[in-house]
């Protein structure tokens, strides 16, 4: 899971014109060496020059303060704090899989925006993106790595933000995507006073089921027989089975599936006839196995409700799509079963013996729930406390993932819409109070963060700025989609439940040409004709 690389991106420009707090006044750098923070050492204190510095901190855009710490027991942290061009503002930055490193890659863009930044590894070393190892028999890390880590990073960074300018950050913002996603409504949900805005991109947040009924079940579905595995090879015909079946519902043949929830794909359609050739279509074993993935698993000790959402048709080829996340290069490769593994047995059974596929998806169910639910779970709906101080939150999902559903980041946007409707004192639509503080964009065509067919290149980061600055709410986003470096189509990103609706005339690869509007299935009636407000 990675950070969304587009969020990453800016010009030097806005780090320059930052305003007046630019013109803020560091301290000396060494002095910080010797800051007094809660359970904290600050190890190093270091001036580095804008340009090319030796690895980890690589190029860096402007002049910096480079301050590394740790907090009992292991939270490691970094804070780079521009020494010219700080445009008044703190961000931390998330991480993905297990966590286990500073987000470097992510730190970077932040100073070319002239950001105070930080990040911590929230409080292990992993040696993979998936190693649960440092977890086992240690509840007190994953509680770290759950949600204590971010926040005791958070409280320092800004300190120490305060202590090099002689002043407080005028504003302070999140960023982060699938674990970086988890953290941040971690942070929206645990700890509302640490952020004025925040940006959660295709969350993880519903941990411990998102790993019982996607990661590991999508594994089980390949793996348990091994007749039932699928190649990666076989992907991309079943991604194009899903677009013939699915492309056009939206009236555009673009080899974009809009909106998933519309697409009814039967993936018998590939099922070997007779003498066909084995490496041109799906075992009956092989169907099987995608149908498990895309109906996903229910357990009765969750009332017979679904473990977690499935995935949702369109996420199936290309280079991080199932091939990535779900065959891998051969059996027992795929990135979902290297989650799933790691997870079950160093966190939750803290048990290197254990075998994952035989978990029980009623008593281990419960048991994981109780394990690790309480410190890696963010699935609180009730965001009043952020609400009331004023922050601002934005989520977007790819509508192609193939490793976090969609359809999880639409309930949670929903159950927090719910709880709103039973807990308001008066008759407004529940979605619009929501949409007062947190929108949900839906990005059709992106896979897991980034990548994927539709346009998938796009800065919230500005769209968060002005809301929580200028008061201006984002009515839509635009999104470009590059070939070769090169844009070859936008498309606006609409705010839940709006959709993008091409206007009937001019090129389909040009937002302009799009509006957002309701869909007419959202009310049974005709809505879906009015454009948004």
């Amino acid at each position: 899971m990675k950070l969304h690389a587009t969020l990453a991106v800016a010009a030097m420009a806005l780090a320059l014109g930052a305003g007046a707090a630019s013109a803020a006044k560091p301290q000396s750098c060494a002095a910080l060496a010797a800051l007094a923070l809660p359970d904290t050492a600050i190890s190093l204190a270091q001036e580095l020059p804008a340009g090319a510095n030796p690895n980890p901190v690589g190029t860096v855009a402007l002049p910096i303060c480079r301050v590394v710490g740790v907090t009992k027991p292991a939270v490691q942290f970094e804070v780079w704090l521009p020494t010219q061009g700080w445009n008044g503002k703190f961000q931390l930055v998330g991480n993905g899989g297990t966590a286990g490193v500073i987000s470097y890659s992510a730190m970077r863009p932040a100073i070319a925006r002239g950001y105070a930044v930080a990040s911590t590894d929230t409080g292990h070393v992993s040696s993979g993106s998936f190693d649960s190892t440092w977890a086992l028999n240690r509840p007190d890390l994953v509680a770290d790595f759950g949600h204590r880590g971010t926040h005791v990073t958070t409280v320092n960074g800004k300190s120490i933000t305060r202590a090099f300018y002689g002043q407080k950050p005028d504003y302070s913002y999140y960023v982060g995507c699938s674990k970086g996603g988890q953290q941040g409504l971690m942070e929206a949900q645990r700890y509302p006073e640490d952020f004025d805005g925040l940006i959660a991109g295709d969350p993880a947040n519903n941990w411990t089921r998102f790993y019982s009924g996607s990661h590991l079940w999508y594994s089980m579905a390949t793996l348990k027989d091994p007749e039932s595995y699928i190649p990666a090879s076989k992907t991309a015909l079943l991604g194009a089975a899903t677009r013939a079946a699915c492309d056009g519902i939206d009236g555009i043949v673009d080899g974009v599936i809009d909106d998933p929830r519309k697409c009814k794909f039967d993936p018998s359609v590939l099922a070997c006839k007779a003498g066909q050739d084995p490496a041109t279509c799906f075992t009956p074993k092989q169907v099987e196995a995608v149908r498990k993935i895309q109906t996903g698993v229910h357990s009765a000790a969750l009332g017979g409700a679904l473990v977690h959402p499935p995935l949702v048709p369109g996420a199936e080829d290309g280079a991080g799509g199932w091939a990535a996340w779900t065959t891998g290069s051969a059996p027992f490769t795929g990135l979902h079963w290297l989650a799933a593994d790691g997870f079950f047995r160093y966190m939750v059974f803290n048990n290197p013996a254990y075998d994952p596929m035989t978990f029980n998806f009623e008593s281990d169910l419960l048991f994981a729930l109780h394990q690790v639910g309480p410190s890696l779970d963010a699935v609180d709906p009730d965001l009043r406390p952020l609400k009331h101080r004023g922050a601002k939150l934005i989520v977007y999902h790819g509508f192609s993932d193939p490793d976090i559903s969609p359809l999880n980041t639409i309930n949670y946007f929903e159950s927090v819409a719910d709880f709103m409707r039973h807990h308001g004192d008066d008759q407004q639509d529940a979605r619009e109070r929501v949409n007062e503080f947190f929108r949900l964009f839906m990005v059709p065509g992106m896979q897991h963060c980034s990548g994927g067919p539709g346009p998938n290149t796009f800065d919230m980061l500005t769209a968060l700025e002005n809301w929580v600055e200028q008061g201006e709410a984002p009515k839509s986003v635009i999104a470009s989609h590059l070939t070769s470096g090169v844009v070859d189509r936008t498309r606006p990103l609409c705010v839940y439940p709006r959709v993008a609706v091409w206007s009937g005339s001019g090129s389909t690869n040009d937002a302009a040409n799009f509006k957002c509007r309701m869909p007419r299935e959202e009310h049974g009636d005709r809505r879906g004709d009015h454009d948004d407000d």
